[in-house]
């Protein structure tokens, strides 16, 4: 597989291909993904962490940002900078808990560089290219409406702290799940007014809560930091697991929207590589149903051929090997974790 086929596998959007071709042509491109640290880790982190592990095996000079001053401005872990500063310390513990060498990326965090004149004087060009109406079309990638600005003036800050953290970083292509789309492609169309690097957006999808049904964008239907039974945390036990994915939406026959397929899709797929999937049924439903790809899957369960309860527990299953080394990890590093558990406000992200 060539390393455009390896970067670009597995995502919903690539701006532009063309361009990131281009960026394949240098001997060190740069890439970077930011995160508010805001509470603890759910499944749907597979995903970002596999395609960082994508960027490290195709040479990238990665950068994960731990965007602390944002978070503070979106009032998470109750606004308090210490206890974002804490989350982003155990942020960095779940990214080694989930396989990504750490030695290899760079962890930077938004009050490294909040001192420097060159950041602020980024955010007021990005400012001055933009208008207020823009801006508030971007409130959605910190899961904020519009009119929430009417109430915070900080909050309008925020869409431009993020484009200018792309251009202070230098990076040529950002990295994020589809609610970052916004300020990624702010960002490329402030770039050709400022002059500065336009970088090439790379979107992965953004897992379904387990609850969600009906007609909501993948935004608003996305797995819930306040709604604990719409997500699989990285810490729950397998018991939990199985509790979680017995309830989650998933009817009979459909595809579309189905929460257990996106999990299988996304998180167990791309873990099992040659190993077929098993699901383990009673012989007197046909018994042990060996599926090799991910099409093949979606084809058996809207044929009928394979029951919603039979398809949770396979994936329940499977979710807990997956997360063994993760609790394995903060069984011998549980430091931050603990930390974090003390903490009054904690909500999972």
């Amino acid at each position: 597989m060539e390393k455009i086929e390896y970067l670009t596998r597995n995502t919903v959007e690539i701006v532009t291909l063309d361009e990131l071709k281009t960026v394949f042509k240098k001997e060190k491109p740069k890439g970077y993904i930011g995160f508010e640290p805001s509470g603890t880790v759910h499944i749907g982190w597979k995903i970002c962490t596999n395609k960082i592990k994508d960027f490290l095996d195709c040479g990238f000079d990665f950068t994960i940002l731990l965007a602390d001053w944002h978070a503070y401005i979106n009032d998470k872990l109750g606004g308090d900078i210490e206890k974002i500063k804490l989350c982003g310390r155990y942020m960095e513990d779940c990214f080694a808990a989930m396989g990504v060498d750490t030695s290899k990326v760079k962890f930077v965090y938004a009050s490294d560089y909040v001192d420097d004149s060159k950041y602020w004087e980024l955010v007021l060009r990005v400012s001055k290219a933009t208008s207020v109406a823009r801006v508030k079309r971007a409130l959605d990638i910190m899961g904020r409406k519009e009119d929430e600005a009417e109430k915070d003036l900080s909050k309008l800050f925020y869409p431009a702290m993020q484009v200018a953290d792309i251009f202070y970083l230098d990076v040529d292509v950002a990295y994020g799940g589809m609610d970052q789309r916004h300020a990624h492609m702010l960002a490329r169309d402030v770039s050709k007014k400022l002059d500065c690097k336009s970088p090439v957006a790379i979107h992965t999808p953004l897992l379904t809560s387990l609850q969600a049904s009906g007609r909501m964008t993948p935004v608003e239907s996305k797995m819930s930091k306040s709604k604990p039974d719409s997500m699989i945390s990285i810490h729950d036990t397998p018991e939990m697991v199985k509790n979680k994915l017995r309830k989650a939406y998933c009817p009979e026959k459909q595809t579309m929207g189905n929460p257990v397929l996106e999990i299988c899709e996304y998180v167990i797929f791309p873990e099992l590589k040659d190993e077929s999937f098993l699901v383990e049924r009673p012989e007197k439903f046909g018994g042990t149903l060996e599926i090799r790809s991910y099409k093949e899957l979606e084809e058996t369960f809207a044929n009928g051929l394979l029951h919603p309860l039979d398809l949770k527990n396979a994936t329940a299953e499977y979710i807990n090997r997956i997360l063994e080394p993760v609790h394995k990890y903060f069984e011998e590093h549980p430091e931050n974790y603990n930390q974090m558990k003390k903490l009054k406000v904690i909500k999972n992200i």
